[in-house]
């Protein structure tokens, strides 16, 4: 394994519209959402082990979540585990990685990837990155995934790009667009020079950390007056003065959207962001009324098109619905038209309005 190629899991998010099985105090990274007998994060994990040394990777999280972070990957050295003291998208916390990780490794080749995405196919996964990898330690690049659509999504992000290659399977970004309505991703789809973003980076540090320069220049100065803190008994301290004076912002709208020198390779492994319960509906096995079911004891009806998880101990008998997400919890049962999935986040608010936060 070649010892200058890092990764960066982020697992500070919250996972709101997977809401109620995902938690503020426990959010989806850190749940079995399909029944696999793993959670999204240690599947993340072990995917990248395969191919960078396990010293080389590090989860990004929130304070919240160091301990549970620690016991579903006991593997992890402590020290990989950077703690966000709050929730600043993740512009900070690629600055937060890729400040430490040049002090550590000026050559530093790294990954950043979400905890809580679906690959099915990892060995094609580890092809790609290793693809990436290998461009960005030549060419002074930033580099995303895109995956090729199968339909038109209007919960992803699309990257165009241009037809013609710069190196084999690599091509110049031209344009992002956030999540499209359904005319214009039918469009997208369409066109054939339209992918799928996966929220997944490959670069140098050293490149990275010159387009926060250019681009995000009051962040990159907060971060590098602090940087001789960092990897030292005062990093969480100086984190501490840090995360406060950062601005809320992406790395796609702070520096991916701006910069000129950013390139994608399109790929196929399977892919998705596990975003919505609809998006797991996709991806579980149907039974033969098109009803996916996540639980043991599950009885299905005169029912189909449905989105069902319950605990595998607890007996649930679903009759006569269709196009429901129906997710049981032992303290919230959430019934829902599929189509409205992208509206749980303003119920998640409304529970919090009318019941506190208890049940979030």
């Amino acid at each position: 394994m070649n010892k200058n190629n890092y990764v960066a899991i982020m697992a500070g998010g919250i996972g709101s519209r997977f809401w109620p099985m995902s938690r503020t105090d426990y959010p989806k990274q850190f749940l079995d959402i399909l029944n696999v007998g793993k959670t999204l994060i240690q599947s993340t994990y072990d995917r990248f082990a395969k191919f960078i040394p396990q010293e080389n990777i590090f989860v990004v999280t929130s304070m919240q979540y160091r301990d549970i972070v620690k016991s579903q990957l006991p593997q992890l050295p402590s020290e990989n585990i950077l703690c966000e003291p709050s929730r600043k998208n993740t512009a900070p916390c690629v600055a937060y990685i890729s400040f430490k990780l040049a002090e550590i490794n000026p050559e530093a080749n790294l990954i950043c990837a979400p905890a809580d995405h679906l690959i099915a196919d990892d060995s094609s996964f580890e092809a790609v990155c290793l693809e990436a990898l290998a461009f960005t330690s030549n060419i002074k690049a930033l580099v995303t995934l895109g995956v090729k659509p199968t339909h038109p999504n209007t919960g992803y992000g699309y990257i165009q790009f241009e037809q013609r290659s710069v190196s084999p399977n690599v091509y110049k970004v031209k344009t992002f667009t956030e999540k499209p309505d359904r005319e214009l991703a039918r469009t997208f789809v369409a066109s054939g020079d339209f992918l799928w973003n996966a929220g997944i980076f490959v670069w140098q540090i050293k490149n990275i950390l010159k387009a926060f320069e250019h681009f995000l220049p009051e962040l990159y100065e907060i971060f590098d007056g602090e940087k001789q803190h960092l990897n030292s008994k005062e990093e969480s301290n100086a984190i501490e003065r840090i995360y406060p004076q950062c601005v809320n912002i992406s790395i796609d709208y702070g520096i991916m959207e701006k910069a000129d020198n950013v390139y994608v390779i399109p790929a196929a492994f399977g892919w998705s962001d596990l975003g919505t319960w609809a998006s797991a509906y996709d991806t579980i096995d149907k039974d033969y009324l098109d009803n996916a079911v996540a639980g043991n004891n599950v009885m299905v009806i005169d029912a189909t098109k449905n989105m069902v998880h319950a605990d595998n101990n607890k007996l649930v008998l679903l009759q006569g619905l269709e196009d429901f997400i129906v997710v049981d919890t032992p303290d919230v049962l959430l019934i829902c038209k599929k189509d409205k999935e992208q509206e749980i986040k303003q119920y998640v608010a409304e529970v919090k309005r009318n019941k506190g936060d208890r049940f979030i």
